[in-house]
């Protein structure tokens, strides 16, 4: 089952049509049955030791173990939460850019429905593919505050704001996790505000003078909602429990 599973998020998720900072998919193999997936943001002890507890056979994360230019040798760190897996017999899948570009799984998309958006499109090229999408609100849009408001309740946690553009917002660009960058590519494409996790020094300034709303939201905060969604699709299709795991992250 877990071949099927792993094909079956590569059909969904592309992950070849990404030019990612680390390896996608199969991080580290594992049992070949699965009877319980746990999800979780980012992979670490603590993650790999609630999921052991759960008894799952297979975790999915959006951040990974490997990344590019880390270090080859294994620290300390790094082979406990090797030893963790390989002790408890459980499978560590990865999906990153993929998990933010989806055009229905994706970390972005689901947050502008979460804001209640009427429609989204793709936005902010990564090498050539989309990793956040542009959206739209309904009629003539909502109140700053607004916005500003169901940010915070969908994700659970007061945003970093510097409210700067015009008294209604008619649409949004997003981009979770760290995608500041992205801001000159929302005023250059006329939105009205920009979602994305963490800040940069330089958004403040950049926001003030182009009279654009910029909404930080927190990067962990951001990225909740595509990898809990993966779980709950792959229990539906393959019918395994699943379990989502928070471990709150402040950044």
């Amino acid at each position: 089952m877990l071949d099927n599973i792993l094909a079956h998020l590569d059909e969904l998720l592309s992950p070849a049509a990404f030019h990612d900072y680390g390896p996608n998919g199969l991080q580290v193999p594992g049992p070949r049955e699965v009877r319980t997936v746990v999800t979780g943001v980012s992979a670490g002890a603590e993650l790999f030791e609630r999921a052991a507890e759960l008894g799952a056979d297979l975790v999915i994360v959006h951040h990974g173990l490997f990344w590019n230019g880390a270090p080859l040798a294994l620290s300390a760190s790094a082979k406990r939460r090797l030893q963790l897996l390989f002790d408890h017999g459980m499978a560590l899948a990865a999906y990153h850019l993929p998990l933010d570009g989806h055009p229905d799984v994706g970390n972005n998309a689901l947050i502008a429905a979460g804001l209640g958006c009427e429609t989204h499109e793709p936005f902010a090229l990564h090498r050539g593919s989309a990793i956040g999408v542009a959206a739209r609100f309904a009629g003539e849009g909502l109140p700053a505050a607004e916005l500003v408001d169901r940010v915070q309740r969908l994700t659970g946690r007061e945003p970093l704001t510097f409210l700067a553009g015009p008294e209604r917002v008619r649409s949004i660009a997003i981009v979770s996790g760290s995608g500041s960058d992205y801001l000159g590519d929302a005023v250059a494409g006329g939105h009205d505000a920009f979602l994305t996790g963490e800040p940069a020094e330089r958004v403040m300034t950049h926001a003030r003078e182009e009279g654009i709303h910029f909404i930080a939201a927190g990067h962990y905060a951001t990225e909740t909602f595509g990898v809990r969604r993966l779980g709950d699709l792959l229990a539906e299709r393959f019918g395994i429990r699943h379990e989502f795991v928070e471990i709150p992250n402040p950044i």
